[in-house]
């Protein structure tokens, strides 16, 4: 009989542990993520995916995600559709990373107005196209392009500097232009060269990464700037081709570099290619808005985040960073920490006029400093750029 009573109370409290536990489980929150890229794209994505583990483990919530979210692994499927699918699985918040979901993941805030989205580089919170249950995150990735710029100008020895463009849109213009203006200023001010020799290209693929057929090839791409004596390459594209075909090119002899995009660890794949890295660090956002929905005190919002500049490299605190490449002399670090202590400070603001757009207009006049919306909403690349601004 004892012994009867004994498993009993054994089963009985198994139970209760398990369901206890599964109950627990449940009620954890979970949110969603929908990547435009592989998760492990060493790129764009991939910072994405690795904030959004972090944000679980710190918050102790749930993760769940879809990635390869674009036309050419997906075609036919929409965003709201993804959307359902997450929103059956329990999400509650879900966080949609590229400017091309801007139409589908405001379509499917509407369409769920019990659920909260956070749409990555949009702008719909800013102008009130988005209903109240979508908000906007974004990096203030011009500093970090900024520092690319610099890094590259004052390595580069034919003064050819290579840009390598994803689609054309007011995000990768004013990126583009925020490296341009960091190469000129580490040309002209601090290696005191001719401006007007400083050759600065931008050419576009029509994509955030490769899509056989459809883009430009951008192996190829980065093989021409090489091939054509550009010795920097800077990538604005998810993925990380222009570090592969630069470490191919020291590999036969060239003395080249590149300069890769969006993900902390990027220069593994070629530390001996790599002049550093300008990468988002989405984990302080994603916090905030996980706390906003799990509390219940969402507020539409547009975040605009930069970087921490008392350490532009804290991982809880700096939403943007740039890492030092493996490749990057002792000699350019040390005037890079300069430039980084200058912004910082306030002393040196690279967006003050006189600075002209592509067709000779003015951007800013003489003295005049860009407001956020001159810069968020970049109109043209700026004169001492090759390369079209806008898509034909």
């Amino acid at each position: 009989m004892k012994q009867r009573v004994t498993v009993f109370l054994l089963i009985f409290f198994t139970t209760i542990f398990f369901v206890s536990g599964a109950a627990r489980a449940e009620k954890k929150f979970t949110f969603g993520l929908l990547l435009v890229g592989p998760y492990n794209d060493h790129g764009w994505s991939q910072a994405h995916f690795e904030a959004a583990k972090a944000v679980e483990k710190e918050l102790d919530v749930n993760l769940i995600y879809i990635d390869k979210v674009n036309p050419a692994d997906r075609p036919g499927v929409t965003i709201p559709q993804l959307v359902d699918e997450l929103v059956s699985r329990g999400a509650k918040l879900i966080i949609a990373n590229s400017d091309d979901m801007k139409d589908g993941i405001r379509e499917a805030a509407l369409q769920h107005p019990d659920v909260y989205f956070l749409h990555i580089s949009g702008d719909d919170a800013l102008t009130g196209k988005g209903p109240d249950n979508l908000s906007n995150l974004m990096g203030r990735m011009e500093y970090g392009k900024m520092i690319a710029g610099f890094v590259a100008a004052m390595t580069t020895k034919t003064g050819k500097i290579g840009y390598l463009g994803p689609l054309i849109n007011d995000e990768t213009r004013r990126l583009a232009v925020s490296t341009y203006l960091g190469a000129r200023y580490a040309w002209e001010k601090i290696r005191k060269k001719n401006p007007d020799e400083l050759v600065f290209q931008v050419s576009w693929i029509g994509f955030w990464f490769n899509i056989p057929g459809v883009t430009a090839d951008p192996t190829q791409v980065a093989q021409n700037f090489f091939n054509s004596g550009f010795d920097v390459v800077i990538s604005g594209i998810d993925t990380t081709e222009a570090l592969t075909v630069a470490a191919q090119k020291r590999k036969q002899g060239q003395e080249v570099w590149a300069i890769p995009y969006d993900y902390k660890d990027a220069c593994n794949e070629a530390p001996d290619a790599c002049l550093g890295t300008p990468y988002y660090n989405w984990k302080p956002g994603f916090v905030h808005f996980v706390k906003a929905a799990m509390s219940g005190n969402w507020k539409k919002e547009w975040l605009w985040l930069g970087p921490d500049w008392s350490d532009i490299n804290n991982p809880d605190t700096s939403s943007v960073g740039f890492m030092p490449g493996p490749a990057l002399s002792a000699e350019v670090s040390s005037a890079m920490n300069d430039f980084v202590r200058q912004m910082a400070s306030g002393s040196l603001n690279l967006f003050t006029g006189p600075l002209y757009y592509q067709d000779g207009t003015v951007f800013l006049e003489e003295g005049q400093q860009a407001t956020d919306e001159q810069i968020w909403y970049m109109k043209q690349l700026l004169q001492g750029m090759i390369g079209p601004s806008s898509a034909k």
